[in-house]
């Protein structure tokens, strides 16, 4: 995080606001699929610690068994995952979705998954898959740019306008492929179509070669907390085809979740 980034957050904390648990995670964050293993100085650099403070949350993590170190390198320990599984734990939607899901997969012959919007991203919290059909391996816990996927514009349409009016001026939308919409104006318009119909389809604008499409989980209040999609292979056929195949029970699916849920629309 930068300076500018971090006098900007200052500005908005509450008198509660805790810096030194905020230092901690930003030690924890700095580790990742790129980064397994870091050194204290490269911590203190990704965090804009300094090397003094970087050591003392190193060694407290490694203390309580979140974290291993040989002496020079620090990587995470498999305790880290408590932190995660606390979420989905307190969370129902795994547990009452996955069977569901698996019925799905068993119908279509395609992987499906279910995930929550994090920001500007969607983070899957649960999957069925049935063979590996993109580059990237998906599992519980993975993040893509939500303006990319089916499930990210499902739950982007679902937004306030004022929320979605801010993500949309503010937003990097990268080219993932060449076929990836990363005008603003015409994301508002492809967002503004899939409110109204009630399901995405995305076109290979995550990775060449895939198709997926996504429906919204509601609550009792008719509010988008979720997404449930399948993704296949652009050789499946057009999406059209897919759409015609795929989307009448994907859209039984996620009306069987949200009734397992309690929060089927009656």
């Amino acid at each position: 995080m930068t300076s500018a980034e971090q006098a900007e957050q200052s500005a908005v904390r509450t008198p509660e606001f805790v810096q030194s648990l905020e230092r901690g995670l930003a030690v924890i964050r700095a580790f990742d699929a790129d980064h397994p293993q870091l050194t204290l100085s490269e911590v203190a650099r990704a965090t804009g610690l300094t090397r003094a403070a970087a050591r003392r949350f190193l060694l407290t993590l490694v203390e309580l068994g979140y974290m291993r170190t040989d002496g020079r390198l620090f990587s995470l320990r498999p305790r880290i995952l408590e932190l995660g599984y606390a979420y989905l734990s307190s969370l129902s939607l795994p547990e009452v979705a996955q069977p569901h899901m698996e019925a799905l997969v068993a119908e279509v012959h395609e992987s499906c998954s279910v995930s929550v919007l994090d920001g500007d991203e969607v983070v899957y919290v649960a999957r069925v898959p049935t063979k590996r059909i993109m580059t990237v391996a998906i599992s519980v816990g993975t993040r893509f740019p939500a303006y990319a996927t089916s499930m990210g514009r499902v739950l982007l349409a679902g937004q306030p306008a004022d929320w979605l009016d801010s993500y949309l001026a503010t937003a990097e939308l990268r080219p993932l492929t060449r076929r990836t919409v990363t005008d603003p104006a015409r994301l508002r318009t492809v967002l503004a179509r899939i409110r109204s119909q009630g399901y995405a389809i995305v076109d290979q604008e995550l990775e060449e070669g895939l198709r997926s499409l996504a429906a919204p989980i509601r609550d009792e209040h008719g509010v988008v907390v979720a997404a449930v999609n399948v993704s296949a292979r652009a050789s499946r056929g057009s999406s059209e085809v897919i759409r015609r195949e795929l989307l009448p029970p994907l859209l039984a699916t996620a009306r069987r979740i949200e009734e397992d849920l309690g929060t089927g629309q009656r």
